[in-house]
């Protein structure tokens, strides 16, 4: 079966520096490519990025809508850059207020507040998007903690949405990318509307790494081990979830293992 898949990654090698994340999330699409399958690739644009050096270019058509985060409206701009030797295209999520200021996720000298914004913003832009290309996946794979909500925005904000509502799995990477303290405790408050009751994120009303993490895990289908140091307390959440999980994997053997794992957990 030839399967559609969506990755939410929160960094990606080249545009980023290389790190454990950064490049699983460049091979990875890469492989499910090459084993047949259609892919679309989203990251935040965020400020460290050189548009200019990546070549990114706006997308006019897909920008100019706003999206609104806790009453405040945001102007979405996507842009896109192609990976040329692979012919990959990646997407970014990208707000001039929001990701202008030279960090990735969080930076020790950048305060925190507005990371959960960004986060939201970033998952939102990516549905909205993906709504404007009318592009149905089978299945969308998350990566690290800035898409951590991803899963319950598929599962409780656009649950009726027809285009992640025919059967659509999501799968959430976990990797060792732990921040110190908790960002934002308004985070939880951010998210409600109209599909959502403050009830629903009780478990990020401390929103800690290991709290985010676990809501993650609440939402998907399944789960995938990024790292090979992943924080004992996470793997007996996921075991006792009875969740499909899959262990750590290479780069050289990662996209025939994810292709495999995704069609467990579409059968399940």
């Amino acid at each position: 079966m030839k399967l559609k898949v969506l990755f939410v990654a929160q960094e990606i090698a080249p545009y980023v520096p290389d790190n454990e994340m950064s490049l699983a999330c460049r091979k990875l699409p890469q492989g499910i490519q090459e084993l047949g399958n259609e892919i679309r690739i989203f990251m935040p644009k965020f400020g460290v990025i050189n548009e200019r050096r990546n070549q990114l270019h706006e997308v006019i058509r897909l920008s100019g809508m706003n999206l609104v985060i806790n009453d405040t409206d945001h102007p979405l701009i996507i842009k896109v850059a192609s990976i040329q030797p692979v012919r990959m295209q990646v997407y970014f999520i990208d707000n001039e207020d929001l990701f202008q200021k030279k960090y990735i996720v969080t930076d020790k000298s950048e305060d925190n507040f507005t990371a959960d914004e960004k986060s939201i913003f970033f998952s939102k832009g990516v549905v909205e998007t993906v709504k404007k290309l009318g592009w149905a996946p089978n299945i969308v794979h998350c990566h690290g903690w800035f898409s951590a909500i991803f899963p319950f925005m598929m599962r409780k904000v656009y649950k009726y949405d027809p285009l992640f509502a025919n059967n659509c799995k999501v799968v959430y990477t976990i990797y060792n990318d732990s921040f110190s303290g908790s960002i934002n405790n308004d985070f939880a408050k951010k998210l409600v509307e109209k599909e959502v009751k403050i009830e629903d994120l009780e478990r990020i009303s401390e929103p800690t790494w290991e709290n985010i993490t676990k809501f993650a895990i609440d939402y998907s289908d399944g789960i995938i081990l990024g790292s090979q140091d992943i924080n004992p307390e996470i793997i007996k959440y996921i075991q006792d979830s009875g969740k499909p999980m899959l262990e750590y994997s290479d780069n050289d053997t990662l996209a025939a293992n994810c292709e495999n794992f995704y069609n467990t957990v579409i059968e399940k």
